[in-house]
């Protein structure tokens, strides 16, 4: 079983940056994919950045592009929220694969609990 915990979210103005941060424990293996996604009230959870952590490939979703960042140490995923808007709010999810990352949620097996993101205008 894989463990997820997430820190981070909260609230913060138009313009302005927050940082979330997922470790992971337990039966990781050695190909390890960790995923954050999102979803707003009302619609379907969204793939925000992808990491493989064993050989540091990253993947960020086109719609987040020079805004987001992903990065990762020791079983720890970041992901770096920058130049936020009132859009971004929404609740914030880690997930984890072992191997291959994919964008679908469904491929995905361990979640961590969800932490909020608010953006006031």
């Amino acid at each position: 079983h894989v463990q997820l915990v997430v820190s981070g979210g909260g609230s913060v103005q138009t313009g302005g940056s927050l940082s979330l941060s997922c470790a992971a424990s337990g039966l990781l293996g050695s190909r390890k994919c960790m995923a954050w996604f999102r979803q707003a009230p009302g619609k379907e959870r969204e793939g925000v950045a992808l990491i493989r952590t064993d050989i540091d490939h990253t993947e960020i979703a086109g719609s987040f592009e020079g805004r987001f960042t992903i990065s990762q140490d020791n079983n720890t995923s970041y992901l770096q929220m920058n130049s936020l808007a009132p859009e971004d709010s929404a609740m914030y999810y880690c997930a984890f694969r072992g191997g291959t990352c994919f964008w679908d949620v469904s491929r995905y097996s361990y979640w961590g609990q969800g932490t909020q993101v608010t953006v006031s205008s």
